[in-house]
């Protein structure tokens, strides 16, 4: 696993291969079809909800008046769609265990 602190997608292939017993090129292939299965669901304005792990939730966000911190001038911020993370209860009571 990384030492660095940030799990990668080499990282997950390489677990896979290690908990499965798949060659590390099939580990490989199969970390992406998941990971690219996941993007084209968000793509096409599906969430994403893995049980035991989280959702990924796409978000409207409307309109809004920001300032510029630098100059305090009023800008207005456009419409976009944002995307966010909800840890599902089984995980945040791992993490927390962890501590």
């Amino acid at each position: 696993m990384a030492t660095d602190g940030t799990l990668t997608r080499a990282d997950l292939a390489e677990e896979m291969h290690r908990e499965i017993g798949l060659s590390r090129a099939d580990s490989a292939r199969v970390v992406e079809q998941i990971l690219g299965a996941m993007c084209e669901s968000l793509s096409e304005g599906q969430n994403v909800k893995i049980s035991g792990f989280g959702s990924f939730v796409l978000r409207d966000k409307g309109e809004r008046i920001g300032r510029n911190p630098k100059t305090g001038i009023e800008v207005p911020i456009a419409p976009r769609r944002v995307l966010t993370f909800r840890a599902s209860q089984m995980m945040r009571d791992r993490i927390v265990a962890a501590d």
